[in-house]
């Protein structure tokens, strides 16, 4: 069984910054690439970057410049750290990790952590 465990979430002031962490646990799973996906309610969940394995990253338009991923393999950790945040920024932010276990590919998701940017 694997599971995601987000972090850092919380109230910001517009400007400020966040870093968001997460972790994963379990066994017999090896993840592709993993990201940060958010979801305000009556949207759908949209992408906020991704990074592989290899490190290469790809961030949505909105964020890039300011958001920067990065991740520890040996750890199985992913962090976002957020800067330069705003308003629109709020959001339930979601941990996502893509990968293979012995029987098949694999998609896990985080519990979500929320990230309100107000002053």
């Amino acid at each position: 069984q694997v599971q995601l465990v987000e972090s850092g979430g919380g109230l910001v002031q517009p400007g400020g910054s966040l870093r968001l962490s997460c972790a994963m646990s379990g066994s017999g799973f090896r993840f592709d690439d993993m990201g940060w996906y958010r979801q305000v309610p009556g949207k759908q969940r949209e992408l906020v970057a991704r990074i592989t394995r290899g490190g290469r990253t790809n961030y949505a338009d909105s964020v890039k410049g300011r958001f920067t991923i990065s991740s520890d393999n040996a750890k199985n950790m992913m962090s976002l750290q957020m800067t330069n945040l705003k308003p629109e920024d709020t959001a339930v932010y979601y941990c996502n990790a893509a990968g293979w276990d012995s029987l098949s590919s694999r998609v896990y998701w985080g519990q979500g952590t929320q990230v309100t940017v107000s002053s």
